[in-house]
């Protein structure tokens, strides 16, 4: 059920005429609590939605009522008006809901550039329409109503001891962040403070969503939330708390990168033995965005130069004659020379990985991304038309 599997939670999606489709486009999440916590985090971009504008200054307290959310429309560099637009969603949720407006988040996804008072008018309708249709089973209707280029909805549920983390997220696309990946609402019935509730998701979207580099392309919508209603009446342990989190985080992060636009290949880059995890993280990064490489695993090449040359342009620590490669379990690359033949890899399956041994520490990260596809540059070429 998504983020109505965890107790003290509502949800709903609706169809208001925002896609072209006709599909679901509005999402609306209530906590009823008793508790009220939510955390969030953001972009990094510093070219921001002005729901994210919104956003961050509305969990600043760490009380959080309710998220509304649209496709169809990312409300960004739309200027006053797509604020206003943004002000009056939240102030449209908190009248119909008897709660305050600053406590209410707002996400958009779609075209940037895009609103008008068409767009306004659909979107503080669908709100009124979603609050109607509120349900402790309307978890899968909101997890549709939120997704764009998506082929599927994602969704993930951890049960720990008499508590649950459930979740939501769309992205197939601009999966680059700093912090967060696309739009993801996460629930826990657990009792948790703000401060215990940042920490956790902080800690979770670390190695989850901020090691997905699909594309190298950086949203200016990116959000991820997290909602504690306390309604198991139960406190968990802080590490067994983010360790279910972090679960959740690293099952939608892989379905983010299952889905991304184009791909035929879900590379998971592992970096071993680096210096720090800084380094690790880098090194990993370098091969994730380098096209020659994300090229050639489309044309299931096992090409390891393209390995070494991307990692060479990081700042990391580590002798290039020194490093080993893996590609889908054959060793390839042996101390920056060639090892087994290339014809050993297979790199038709999707799921591919490759390893690289830095033998400078004991630091480790893994990263995921997807290959550079005909389909991509199709389905990006001709986004809006």
């Amino acid at each position: 059920m998504s983020v109505t599997a965890a107790q003290g939670f509502e949800a709903a999606g609706v169809a208001v005429g925002l896609k072209s489709t006709g599909n679901k486009d509005i999402a609306l999440v209530v906590n009823r609590g008793p508790l009220k916590v939510g955390a969030a985090v953001f972009t990094s971009n510093r070219a921001k939605a002005n729901p994210i504008l919104w956003s961050e200054q509305a969990i600043a307290d760490g009380v959080v009522e309710a998220v509304v959310l649209n496709s169809g429309g990312a409300n960004c560099f739309t200027g006053s008006f797509g604020f206003q637009t943004t002000h009056q969603t939240a102030e449209r949720a908190g009248e119909l809901l008897g709660v305050s407006s600053g406590d209410v988040l707002v996400c958009s996804t779609g075209l940037i550039g895009s609103g008008d008072e068409a767009f306004r008018q659909k979107v503080l309708d669908g709100v009124t329409a979603a609050v109607g249709e509120l349900s402790a089973e309307g978890g899968v209707a909101a997890s549709e109503a939120i997704i764009t280029t998506d082929s599927r909805a994602k969704r993930s549920v951890v049960v720990g001891e008499g508590w649950t983390v459930g979740g939501m997220a769309k992205g197939a696309g601009m999966l680059a962040p700093g912090l967060a990946t696309m739009l993801v609402v996460i629930t826990t019935d657990a009792v948790l403070d703000a401060e215990a509730a940042d920490a956790a998701l902080r800690r979770a979207t670390r190695v989850s969503f901020d090691r997905l580099d699909s594309d190298g392309c950086m949203s200016t919508n990116d959000q991820v939330t997290l909602l504690a209603s306390g309604a198991s009446g139960i406190a968990p342990d802080a590490d067994a708390f983010a360790a279910a989190l972090t679960e959740v985080c690293l099952d939608l992060a892989r379905q983010l990168q299952g889905d991304a636009e184009g791909a035929s290949h879900d590379i998971t880059i592992r970096v071993h033995n680096a210096e720090s995890e800084s380094d690790a993280v880098e090194v990993g990064r370098s091969v994730a965005r380098n096209n020659l490489f994300k090229a050639a695993i489309f044309g299931n090449d096992p090409n390891w130069g393209r390995v070494l040359a991307a990692i060479g342009t990081t700042a990391a620590a580590f002798d290039p004659y020194d490093v080993d490669v893996w590609m889908n379990g054959v060793r390839v690359c042996s101390e920056g020379g060639p090892d087994r033949p290339r014809e050993d890899v297979d790199l038709t399956p999707r799921a591919t990985e490759v390893v690289i041994d830095l033998k400078t520490g004991a630091a480790e990260a893994t990263i995921l991304t997807n290959d550079l596809t005909h389909d991509y540059v199709h389905e990006n070429s001709a986004y809006s038309s």
